[in-house]
């Protein structure tokens, strides 16, 4: 179990404070509408030795310590890296939406996809918007996310999650208790996936243009070294 706090904002722009026990995380993979961009992203990972999903999409199941909200995460090496996602929580105050990162182990991945995603903590941001606030637009919510190397900042993902299954499908699929949290899938990276070494950093948002508001985050990441 992890306790994670969330100002949740509203339409109005008033934010409440709320804090929730999650008990159970699932991370929805290969989560596209468009099976080309599915294609496009097995592919990439493919590259890397990621064998082809047996189904899709599929939902992961990983332990809820491995949420976090801190700025720094600590991993083991150089070949992880992570990608800006929709995040549903479902607290007792209803269902919250908020921006996280599903930060993977790529060499791991080679090996099984479930292992490489457990060994890595999972950062989400500290702010939050009630679902019923965006569903009726959720198609139009933005993702996105860039990557600081060496104090260079550039795109690392972006585009709608129109591209992604809509967050109804995936409840409908794997629906959410008091305290579960699920990821929703992400998008195609630009220029190809790339580790993150010692100091470098991620920043996510998602935007709602009907609204006017982004929720963000950012973190950076440790690279702890690899005794042989």
């Amino acid at each position: 179990m992890q306790q994670v706090s969330f100002q949740v904002v509203d339409r109005s722009g008033a934010a409440r404070a709320i804090s929730i026990d999650v008990n159970r995380l699932t991370i929805a993979g290969w989560a596209g509408r468009d099976q080309a961009a599915i294609e496009h992203h097995i592919a990439e990972l493919a590259e890397l030795g990621v064998k082809r999903p047996s189904t899709t999409p599929c939902f992961y199941r990983l332990g809820s310590e491995l949420l976090t909200q801190a700025e720094q995460i600590d991993v083991v090496g150089t070949k992880s890296s992570g990608e800006a996602e929709c995040v549903l929580v479902q607290s007792n105050a209803g269902l919250l939406v908020t921006v996280g990162s599903d930060h993977t182990d790529r060499e791991v991945e080679a090996y099984g996809v479930t292992v490489s995603k457990q060994v890595c903590p999972k950062p989400v941001a500290r702010a939050a918007w009630r679902f019923e606030d965006v569903a009726d637009h959720w198609d139009q919510l933005e993702l996105r996310a860039y990557a600081v190397t060496n104090g260079e900042r550039r795109v690392y993902q972006q585009g709608s999650v129109a591209s992604l299954l809509p967050a109804a499908d995936l409840l409908a699929r794997a629906p959410l208790a008091e305290g579960a949290a699920m990821f929703c899938g992400t998008l195609p990276v630009q220029g190809g996936i790339a580790g993150m070494d010692d100091g470098d950093a991620l920043e996510l948002e998602l935007h709602d243009p009907i609204l006017n508001r982004t929720l963000r985050h950012a973190y950076r990441v440790r690279a702890l070294p690899i005794v042989e």
